[in-house]
C-alpha cells in the first residue's frame, strides 16, 4: 500500500533563486500539499523571498509565522534569521537557536522535524547549494519511511549540497529540476 504524500519541504542555498523559479512557479493551483522552503538568506536583512514567489506562483506564498497551522497548496518561506519547523500538530513553529552548520534557518532542523510530524507522507528535496546543511535532514526523512529527492549535482549552480545528500542518502531519487517539477505534478 502506497502511502499518500501530505507535505513537502525544499532546502536550498546558492543558486536557490534558480532552481526555485524552475519549481515553484510551475505547481499548479491545485496543488494539494503545502511546500515548506528553507533558503540560507543573511540574518541582517528582510528576505524578499516570498514577495518576489508570490508573483510569479499560481499557489498563494507567505513568509512563516510562530504557530501558524500549516494549509495545503501554500507555499511557506523560512524568515531570515529563525528555524523553520514542523509541529507534529502540523503547525509551524520559529526558533531562534543556535545556527547549524553556520545556517539559520537551517534545512536539517526543517526536514527533521517535518520527518517527525509527517512520517512517510513527506516528500524532502534538497536543491543547489555550497555546504552540507540537509544532508542529515534527508537522512531523517528516510529513516521515517519519507521520499527524498535530489537535484542532480552535474546541473546544481553549487554541487556540495546535493553531493553531501546523495552521500548521507544513496537510495535518494537523483533527478534534474524539470524531472522534479514534473515529479510534484504527478504525486
Amino acid at each position: 500500500m502506497t502511502i499518500e504524500p501530505e507535505a513537502v519541504v525544499i532546502g536550498a542555498s546558492a543558486g536557490a533563486l534558480e532552481a526555485l523559479s524552475a519549481i515553484l512557479p510551475a505547481l499548479p493551483a491545485g496543488f494539494r500539499m503545502p511546500v515548506l522552503v528553507v533558503v540560507h538568506v543573511p540574518p541582517d536583512r528582510r528576505s524578499a523571498l516570498a514577495e518576489l514567489f508570490r508573483a510569479k506562483c499560481k499557489l498563494p506564498v507567505e513568509e512563516a509565522e510562530d504557530k501558524q497551522p500549516i494549509t495545503g497548496g501554500t507555499i511557506y518561506f523560512a524568515p531570515p534569521a529563525y528555524h523553520l519547523l514542523v509541529e507534529v500538530d502540523r503547525t509551524v513553529s520559529l526558533s531562534s537557536d543556535e545556527p547549524v552548520l553556520f545556517s539559520r534557518p537551517s534545512i536539517d532542523v526543517l526536514f527533521e522535524t517535518a520527518a517527525d510530524a509527517y512520517g512517510p507522507a513527506l516528500i524532502a528535496i534538497v536543491l543547489t547549494g555550497a555546504n552540507q546543511d540537509g544532508a542529515r535532514g534527508l537522512k531523517a526523512v528516510v529513516e521515517a519511511g519519507g521520499t527524498a529527492v535530489v537535484q542532480e549535482p552535474a546541473t546544481a549552480f553549487a554541487s556540495a549540497m546535493p553531493e553531501a545528500a546523495i552521500l548521507m542518502c544513496p537510495s535518494a531519487n537523483v533527478m534534474s529540476l524539470g524531472a522534479i517539477t514534473q515529479y510534484l505534478k504527478e504525486v
